[in-house]
């Protein structure tokens, strides 16, 4: 694992190298991205089987009202404990704290599949993903180190082939766990998932020690971002639903976060090991990923979540046959991704990705929210392919360009601030987009005569839902259809946003070789390419 140590600590050119040439440490790198790919597997799996599973599970433990806090709880963890994981990684090394993150991870799966009430399961997945935050960004700060970011093209297969597992495999299984075996078997199949990373990991990634002379963590940034996000997504999540906009509640939590978030940026302007330096957003390229970061997540966990729930509800699909029916997305989604890696390793350009993905992603959004009680598989699954392809322009450039665009000294922080813009963006969808739909459609199912049955049919469940009498499993239809448009149409809006941010993405020389190697004295210093993004 010599050659691997210096590939990682930037010693030795060979990662630069193409397959093949004498020096080049492929063998190495490779062994590792596999470890590093079934972490990754663990991660994405988790959301997309528990999204598939949620109506089975919201159908046993009831709380149609809590629905969006069992991902909110998840999301909102580990958005606060993403930069703790990625500044802990820069200061102590990334190797011992990647694998604390997947034991808390596995901690908090065994919890979730053991929870008896909608209160304790939100509690749980809580904890689960505290121990998330560090695995997204552990994987991707270590790919970091370890591959240029011209190079990593290279590997494109290797996450391509992790993205069509999850992708594809993750609604089916969850659909297929949550129809024979139950619906806490999908948090208990991360045990021996986990179980592998965790001994892959360990055998097989050695990375070198860092060494600093001063090492203090910035606890009171952290503190304060994560009353802030607290505070705002509580708003998102109450307003309107729980309590008036204008109640004192939403007025109070309005201001907590406010200041929080303000004193959050102070804090960083002086603290000595900031949680999030400000000055990676002094680069116009790294902005504009944040923002399309945040948005890629808003669309993607809220179409997650909604789409299997329209499936279900409307279309009378099983949880199996759901999962099934997002294939459109998912393929379309694996496919573009891998395209672009290809085609931006293979020329060095990127800026048309971020373009053409924004403006697929918001048509897909406005095609998915016309749907109603009359629209067909086949049609909702093109409807599906169109916002998949978008997504998949947009999956990998946003962490590329970010990488590419700081120093490596501030690799970890890097990544952990994109994966947490991206992590608030899921949040921020989720708790968004849930309490639109659950107001529309239990103003519809009151303005269509089946308020009295709210709470039965609310359940989600396909198998009670057809138990119903006719009337009322129409006007139920028709709500959770109505419910749809409103959230899609609403997430298509949002998408408007990524599409004008990325006009302004800059065409920046990706550090690395291409086709052509280059040495490291070839490419230029971090700085300069800095300077030159401004």
């Amino acid at each position: 694992m010599t050659d691997l140590k210096k590939a990682a600590d930037g010693k030795a050119a060979g990662a630069d190298r193409p397959e093949g040439e004498p020096g080049a440490p492929q063998r190495s790198v490779r062994v590792v991205m596999l470890a590093l790919m079934i972490t990754m597997l663990l991660a994405m799996l988790d959301n997309l089987i528990v999204g598939t599973a949620m109506p089975t599970i919201v159908g046993d433990l009831g709380g149609l009202e809590h629905l969006s806090w069992v991902v909110t709880a998840y999301t909102l963890a580990t958005a606060a404990a993403t930069p703790i994981w990625g500044k802990l990684g820069d200061l102590y090394g990334r190797k011992g704290i990647f694998l604390t993150s997947i034991v808390i991870f596995l901690i908090g799966s065994v919890l979730s599949g053991m929870a008896q009430d909608m209160g304790q399961l939100i509690g749980f997945r809580a904890v689960q993903g505290l121990g998330a935050g560090g695995l997204m960004v552990g994987v991707m700060a270590i790919i970091g180190d370890l591959v240029p970011p011209r190079e990593r093209g290279k590997y494109q297969g290797m996450m391509a082939g992790v993205m069509a597992i999850a992708m594809i495999g993750g609604p089916l299984v969850g659909g297929t766990i949550t129809d024979h075996l139950g619906w806490r078997w999908s948090f208990y199949i991360n045990l021996p998932l986990g179980a592998v990373a965790l001994a892959m990991v360990t055998a097989v990634l050695h990375l070198p020690k860092r060494e600093r002379t001063e090492v203090k963590v910035d606890y009171l940034g952290a503190a304060l971002l994560t009353i802030g996000i607290t505070a705002i997504v509580l708003v998102t999540t109450w307003g309107g639903s729980e309590y008036d906009w204008n109640s004192a509640v939403i007025m109070e939590l309005i201001a907590i976060g406010v200041a929080s978030l303000v004193g959050f940026l102070f804090v960083e302007t002086k603290a000595a090991e900031p949680i999030m330096p400000l000055h990676i957003f002094h680069n116009r390229n790294f902005t504009l990923m944040s923002v399309l970061g945040f948005i890629s997540g808003f669309v993607m966990f809220g179409a997650v979540l909604f789409l299997p729930l329209y499936q279900q509800s409307v279309q009378g699909a099983s949880a199996t046959n759901s999962g099934l029916l997002l294939l459109p997305m998912l393929l379309a989604m694996m496919v573009v991704s891998l395209v672009a890696g290809r085609i931006t390793t293979n020329t060095g350009k990127y800026k048309v990705f971020p373009v053409a993905g924004s403006a697929l992603m918001v048509a897909g959004l406005f095609l998915l929210s016309r749907m109603d009680v009359g629209t067909t598989r086949l049609t909702s699954g093109v409807y599906m392919a169109v916002l998949g392809a978008g997504m998949g322009f947009l999956m990998q450039i946003t962490m590329l360009v970010a990488q590419n665009s700081v120093e490596m000294r501030d690799m970890g922080v890097a990544s952990s601030a994109t994966t947490l813009f991206r992590t608030l963006g899921s949040s921020f969808g989720v708790a968004i987009m849930g309490a639109l739909f659950t107001g529309r459609v239990q103003d519809e199912m009151v303005a269509r005569g089946g308020g009295a049955a709210t709470q039965q049919s609310a359940q989600l469940d396909a198998d009670s839902l057809a138990k119903l009498p006719e009337a009322v499993r129409e006007a139920y239809q028709f709500a959770v259809s109505s419910g749809t448009h409103i959230a899609f149409l609403v997430a298509a809006s949002v998408g408007v946003i990524a599409l004008v941010a990325s006009v302004f993405v800059k065409e920046v020389p990706l550090r690395g070789a291409g086709p052509e190697a280059k040495s490291p004295a070839d490419v230029p210093p971090a700085g300069a390419r800095q300077a030159e993004s401004v």
